[in-house]
């Protein structure tokens, strides 16, 4: 089964084309990253605009380098939640006229399905049940994957998500957007002792995380240095900061794989190409003879590849849409609606 997958939920337009959830023909990124460096991070209307003015083009590029014609496409599917809500209206109003047009299924995917679907992509062999992390831009949770389709959530952050306070710390310390890579970066050439940031614990849910405090902190030491005068040792705060959020994340982690009594441990989200939170959980795996399922950096930023892999077994399981379908910013992994 062919599917065209679209994805347009943030700053990264991209098309693909996937084969029975597991191959993947083409995967096209037209990225937007250049233009809101210049603001310091995504401007959600400038977003939209500009996956109008990509999405058409990329559609039929993925199409000429999967080497296949309109008429092989077997459905169509689409990132519908959660996300910028302009952007995601590009891409669901475009994956309604396509399958419209072809006469074939629409299929609605949820982005952080999708994310952990790119697990699906770079190791074949994996299937549910198994725990994920999930660190992206917008969330950072622990999902209980029962099946393809099944999940539940036994972990997430109170307040803001890990991949947004890397990107807030960067955006103060001067760094590029986005901050994470640069984070990661500087941390390699710093003491993470040199600072010491909060990290709290939550009363209720013991999986649970907060990033607020953590980020406020962080910021206050920046700008209290430069009220003082005093030079800032970049590459330890960055150091710290980065052990601060793997020390929150990592015991957690290993705590609900506990709890599962599951061997396999995937990590999905642009968050997941951090080096320092790889190397700990790669550490913490072997300490207890677990699979550690990494995807590979090209699969850790938003992709319409990982959205027709999750599509593929959305549709298997009867999860398809018709043209009332509509874009929603937010919305629970384990609980969907199409309308």
């Amino acid at each position: 089964m062919k599917i065209l997958a679209i994805e347009s939920s943030c700053d990264e337009t991209a098309v693909a084309v996937v084969e029975n959830g597991r191959t993947v023909h083409c995967d096209c990124i037209a990225s937007q990253v250049a233009l809101h460096r210049l603001y310091g991070g995504v401007v959600p209307e400038i977003a939209s605009r500009k996956h109008m003015e990509a999405i058409y083009a990329l559609a039929d590029e993925a199409l000429a380098k999967a080497k296949i014609t309109r008429k092989e496409i077997d459905a169509v599917a689409v990132t519908y939640a959660p996300g910028l809500i302009g952007a995601l209206l590009v891409g669901v109003n475009f994956a309604k006229g396509a399958a419209l047009s072809l006469g074939v299924p629409l299929i609605p995917v949820h982005h952080i399905r999708g994310h952990i679907a790119a697990n699906y992509i770079a190791y074949p062999d994996l299937e549910p049940p198994f725990l994920c992390l999930v660190l992206s831009g917008g969330h950072t949770l622990l999902a209980d994957v029962r099946s393809y389709t099944d999940f539940a959530i036994l972990g997430t952050t109170r307040d803001d998500a890990a991949g947004e306070c890397f990107d807030k710390v960067a955006r103060v310390l001067g760094m590029p957007y986005p901050g994470g890579p640069a984070m990661d970066k500087n941390a390699s050439g710093g003491d993470p002792d040199r600072y010491i940031l909060p990290q709290p614990h939550m009363t209720g849910n013991p999986l649970d995380v907060s990033f607020s405090g953590l980020k406020t902190a962080s910021i206050n030491l920046i700008h209290n240095a430069e009220q003082k005068g005093e030079t800032l040792d970049v590459p330890s705060l960055c150091a710290s900061f980065t052990k601060a959020v793997t020390q929150m994340l990592v015991p957690r982690t290993m705590q609900a794989l506990a709890q599962t009594g599951y061997q396999k441990l995937a990590v999905a989200g642009g968050v997941a190409a951090n080096s320092h939170i790889r190397a700990e959980l790669e550490a913490e795996c072997q300490k207890v003879g677990a699979a550690l399922y990494l995807p590979p950096l090209s699969l850790c930023g938003d992709n319409a590849a990982m959205i027709g892999a999750q599509a593929y077994y959305e549709y298997l399981a009867g999860n398809v849409a018709d043209q009332t379908l509509n874009a929603c910013a937010t919305m629970p992994i384990d609980t969907l609606t199409y309308d």
